[in-house]
């Protein structure tokens, strides 16, 4: 059997209203004490993010669901490959939370397309769904079931923040809980995608899809960035769905996003390992790397990857490292696709320049490489 060749021939982004400021933020997710937000502005020197998007509106209302991000940004991603909606034959979809506990995410944003019947795959994690999604494309294209093929990421991480979601165990009388507070000061909303074709495009730039690795290590760690249970220990983990109802769940604090930043650092050396792990597998050598997509929520857990790789000797140049936590804020599943389109639009890129995407997601240790070429 002969395994076609898979390129990526359109990206797409869809980034909603207009960039909201560090001073503006509360005017969206609100309020809940001056003590949360004293620790708010502490977060924010810290991740670095000046800029982010959000879904929701100043009056509590909502631009767009989930769905409809992502299907903004297919829709982008389409145009730019030049290829029609209705020629898709394959949606992978990844997200953190659809907008709906059932059905699968990817029903929804096939409504949302409006496209002809299609294979459709729901994937659902945090960031490293979206490298989910993308091997899923691949493999189908490479095999031949696919012709054209569409992965998108999306997020809706706003409606997570409103003070209505903490009450009634955390309010203005509360103690700041670090865990809560550093994902309302980081997450923000938006979408991506990608298409993908067994040929290049006639003219202009593609990107092949050289190899996607990912790896769990789920065996090592408690979930460290979750929502719905209490608490991440033996004794908290209760999923909400076990509790008498979902008001109790609520009432428990069952329901809340949260992230546990011990188990968050005791990952990076994991992350690192697998990375040299790959290093020796395809013998890349990271001096050959031209550009360099890591996704990673803070400019502080930046920093902390970078002192890793300098001390394994395998660090890539940081000119090659190209980011847009700054602008955009922690996009989640969509932060890679952004910042491809972001990489696809504003470089000139040349005929076999090398491209190492990796997407580290905290929710319970997993690590994601992409390496691409560009053709």
């Amino acid at each position: 059997m002969s395994l076609n060749e898979v390129y990526i021939t359109g990206v797409g982004k869809f980034l909603p209203g207009e960039p909201v400021g560090n001073r503006q933020m509360v005017d969206y997710i609100g309020s809940i004490s001056k003590r949360s937000s004293a620790l708010g502005s502490a977060i924010l020197r810290k991740n670095g993010i000046k800029h982010r998007y959000y879904a929701l509106e100043t009056n509590g209302g909502y631009r767009y669901t989930n769905a409809a991000m992502a299907a903004q940004a297919i829709h982008s991603a389409l145009k730019q490959a030049r290829c029609q909606p209705e020629q898709v034959d394959l949606l992978a979809t990844s997200t953190t939370q659809g907008d709906y506990l059932v059905p699968g995410f990817a029903s929804a944003v096939h409504a949302e397309l409006g496209i002809p019947p299609l294979a459709i795959f729901s994937f659902q994690s945090v960031c490293a769904s979206s490298m989910m999604a993308v091997k899923n494309a691949w493999l189908n294209v490479k095999v031949g079931e696919s012709q054209l093929a569409v992965a998108s990421g999306s997020e809706f991480a706003s409606r997570w923040f409103r003070p209505a979601v903490y009450q009634p165990f955390y309010d203005q009388d509360s103690q700041p809980d670090p865990q809560i507070e550093f994902l309302r000061w980081t997450l923000s909303d938006g979408a991506g995608a990608v298409v993908l074709e067994p040929e290049p495009k006639p003219d202009g730039v593609s990107l092949r899809i050289d190899w996607v690795q990912f790896k769990s290590f789920a065996d090592r760690f408690p979930p460290c960035m979750y929502a719905g249970a209490k608490g991440n220990s033996d004794a908290d983990n209760l999923g909400w769905g076990l509790y008498p109802s979902p008001q109790a769940a609520y009432e428990a604090g069952a329901i809340a996003l949260k992230q546990d930043f011990n188990i968050l650092y005791a990952m990076f050396p994991v992350w690192v390992g697998y990375y040299l792990e790959l290093l020796e597998k395809y013998g890349l050598d990271p001096e050959t790397i031209d550009y360099f997509l890591p996704h990673y929520s803070s400019h502080s857990l930046g920093e902390e990857m970078k002192r890793l790789l300098r001390r394994t000797g395998a660090m890539i140049a940081e000119e090659k490292w190209c980011n847009n936590l700054e602008r955009c804020g922690n996009t989640g599943t969509a932060s890679i696709f952004i910042m491809l389109e972001e990489l696809v639009q504003q470089q000139s890129l040349q005929p076999g320049q090398r491209i190492f995407c990796f997407v580290p997601e905290s929710g319970r240790c997993i690590a994601a490489f992409m390496h691409l070429t560009v053709v």
